[in-house]
């Protein structure tokens, strides 16, 4: 079944609604939709309200009033699921937050806009109105491939550098996809290289480091070496030099052996490892090496090694024996079954 595309937005809409809260796209979207406003109509006016205290006659009266000027308006209510949740006069006997955008949507001026933006949106009575005079859009945060071009597209418009994609790889592997977090990033690594045309992989990693949560994860990637020396080496330097407490850090294993597990009786079943691959969302350098060790080892085995994972963290949290012991013990079996398996 193909996927719905996006809805795409134009200015005759009297009311839009972006549901997501990703602190980089929301404001994007909302600057690109009162440019499109600007180009039809000229100049507009722009209010905010805070949805969470705005009262309803205050909004409304916004909408049904002309400007100054006579221009456009552009009304927008943050924490539009809120006001649509609170009953506003409605304990009066008055109408509710709801139902007296349900009636406006019914009836929208033309010199106005309504834009609600919201973290969540529940579908209801008002989608269909909304849909008439307007539309509602899920602004989601973009996958790691998408996240990967965008940083690409970005460096070269913006920062008028050239960002080489193994470098975006690391980038968005380090930081993850929230996109303001990247432009950042970006921005610092455009400042670094000066008049260099191009960000390179290793620019990324002498710059962007890992976060004390990020570096947690380190130890998967270690693992999947096989070399249980390596691998207890790491495990070592990031109790001793990071400071890192066990729990992230186990936490971390039994989250790898997870995916080992179920990637492994799903080979077994013979699912694609493409099709695996997106059910764990696994990307990155690790994608290859889980799948590939989920290929090698039995799921029987696997799941021993998951639960014993499990059975760590427990015992960690319980104060039973000594984490550190524990987990240098429980990183070296996992390294050596792989180790063994390949």
């Amino acid at each position: 079944m193909a996927k719905a595309k996006p809805p795409v937005l134009t200015a005759d809409m009297r009311i839009v609604v972006f549901a997501g809260d990703d602190p980089y796209l929301i404001p994007e979207h909302t600057k690109r939709f009162a440019d499109l406003l600007r180009d039809a109509h000229g100049d507009i006016e722009q209010f905010t309200f805070d949805g969470a205290s705005a009262d309803l006659a205050t909004i409304l009266d916004e909408l049904r009033s002309y400007g100054l000027m006579q221009s456009h308006k552009l009304v927008v209510v943050d924490h539009a699921d809120e006001f649509l949740a609170n009953k506003g006069d409605g304990t009066a006997g008055r109408v509710t937050n709801r139902s007296g955008i349900e009636r406006y949507a019914a009836e929208p001026v033309e010199h106005a806009t309504l834009l609600l933006r919201a973290k969540t949106w529940r579908k209801s009575k008002l989608d269909t109105l909304v849909n008439k005079v307007g539309t509602i859009m899920k602004v989601e945060p973009p996958t790691p491939a998408t996240a990967m071009t965008w940083c690409i597209a970005r460096a070269k418009k913006r920062y008028e550098v050239d960002l080489a994609r193994p470098a975006a790889t690391l980038l968005v592997e380090r930081i993850g996809v929230e996109l303001a977090r990247l432009d950042v990033e970006i921005g610092k690594l455009a400042s670094f290289v000066g008049d260099r045309a191009e960000v390179t992989r290793d620019d990324v990693v002498e710059m962007v480091g890992l976060s004390r949560e990020e570096q947690a994860w380190a130890i998967q990637e270690a693992i999947l070496t096989g070399d249980a020396g390596f691998a207890v080496r790491k495990l070592r330097e990031l109790l001793t030099i990071s400071r890192q407490s066990e729990v992230p850090i186990t936490w971390a294993v039994c989250d790898l052996m997870r995916k080992v597990y179920v990637a492994s009786r799903l080979r077994e079943e013979k699912m694609p490892a493409a099709t695996v691959a997106k059910q764990l969302k696994l990307w990155g350098p690790s994608k290859n090496a889980i799948l590939g060790f989920a290929e090698q080892i039995d799921p029987q085995t696997a799941s021993r090694l998951f639960h014993a994972a499990i059975e760590t963290d427990r015992n960690g949290k319980s104060g039973i024996g000594l984490p550190a012991r524990s987990l240098e013990a429980l990183t070296v079996q996992i390294a050596d079954s792989m180790s063994r398996s390949a």
